[in-house]
């Protein structure tokens, strides 16, 4: 997912790692431009079309011929596009129905908001919490490393065993490596684009925030103050991120939804257009249909050139939803929780910690 986290030596945090899932997969589900994605399914169902008339034994020229196949497929994408903008129209509603309310529930979010940003504004530096959204999780995310070389500090002035320095030092230097690579990643990032929900779904702050708490049950007689303070300072920090990430995400759903909506009009009008044009004059009888080009019947070639142009407005709705669901998937539990298995590494995995 991240260049940033190969880089840094903390491929175990990128969400690539934890997923378990080849990288080609991964890269299909959620990072591939969509506008891509939705090409690459037409152009399949093209190529399908075309193969199918490869097969021995079919006499495609001969079923375009009998009867009304065409009028019958393409007066059934009819049916689909028009339902298929319909439900464009019901989308765009969803995402008002978000941004539409009294005066008195968006001072609340106001006040929401605001809140938020002081809350964040107490561990971060300078005091004033960036706006932009790249920005803001990247200093959360560097300020958790602050804290993580804080940490460190602390359990060596404690005068700790050397069993806790050394844990506590893997565990800071994992935190830093993967801070590090995620700030980087969102330096260059804007939103709108995937890049910056990819680079904050990279940070594992979840696992980070439930080492923290274990060592801190591990070794508790050698927890003094001060080492129990940059404890909680680090944990505030990891906390604060996750409630950011999942704003962020909120916004970058709709904003999906939005261009969803949008290009899935523009795609409509061609694709009916393609649709209806098929239906009206196309000749079963026709001199061409039993033509070829390069060894592919011409009817057969133009019937499959329709129906991906026409199947094209579903093959975006599908590519902006394999995104959405995936990561809606693999985001639905917020805090130090895993609900599927990863590949995780043991550098801080305990001796009763759960399967």
């Amino acid at each position: 997912m991240s260049e940033g986290s190969d880089a840094s030596g903390g491929d175990e945090d990128s969400m690539r790692e934890r997923a378990a899932v080849s990288s080609a997969k991964l890269w299909l589900l959620v990072a591939a431009d969509r506008l891509v994605v939705a090409v690459v399914i037409a152009a399949f169902v093209f190529a399908s079309m075309l193969a199918v008339d490869a097969v021995p034994g079919v006499d495609s020229v001969g079923f375009l011929r009998t009867g009304d196949p065409v009028e019958t497929l393409f007066q059934a994408f009819v049916g689909a596009i028009i339902t298929g903008v319909t439900l464009v129209v019901t989308l765009n509603q969803l995402v008002l129905s978000q941004e539409l309310g009294a005066v008195g529930d968006q001072r609340e979010r106001m006040e929401g908001a605001l809140s938020f940003r002081r809350d964040a504004e107490e561990v971060l530096e300078p005091a004033v919490a960036p706006t932009e959204p790249s920005a803001f999780l990247r200093a959360l995310v560097e300020a958790s490393a602050d804290r993580a070389d804080a940490l460190v500090a602390a359990v060596e002035d404690a005068n700790a065993s050397a069993a806790f320095d050394d844990a506590v030092s893997e565990y800071a230097s994992s935190v830093t490596e993967n801070a590090n690579a995620v700030a980087s990643d969102l330096e260059d990032a804007e939103f709108g684009t995937f890049d910056v929900l990819s680079a904050a779904l990279d940070y594992d702050y979840s696992r980070k925030i439930y080492a923290a708490r274990r060592f801190r049950v591990e070794y508790a007689e050698e927890c003094t103050d001060d080492v129990e303070a940059a404890f909680d300072d680090l944990e505030r920090a990891l906390g604060l991120f996750a409630p950011a990430r999942e704003h962020f995400k909120t916004l970058y759903f709709q904003w999906e939804l939005v261009n969803l909506s949008r290009t899935i009009l523009y795609a409509a009008v061609p694709a009916l257009v393609t649709a209806a044009s098929m239906i009206v004059f196309f000749e079963s009888g026709a001199s061409f249909v039993a033509g070829e080009a390069l060894g592919v019947s011409t009817g057969v070639t133009l019937v499959a050139a329709a129906s991906a142009v026409s199947v094209f407005p579903f093959a975006l709705l599908v590519s902006y939803i394999l995104r959405i669901a995936t990561v809606t998937k693999r985001t639905l539990a917020i805090g130090p929780f895993v609900l599927r298995e990863t590949n995780r590494s043991a550098e801080f995995e305990f001796e009763d910690a759960p399967e």
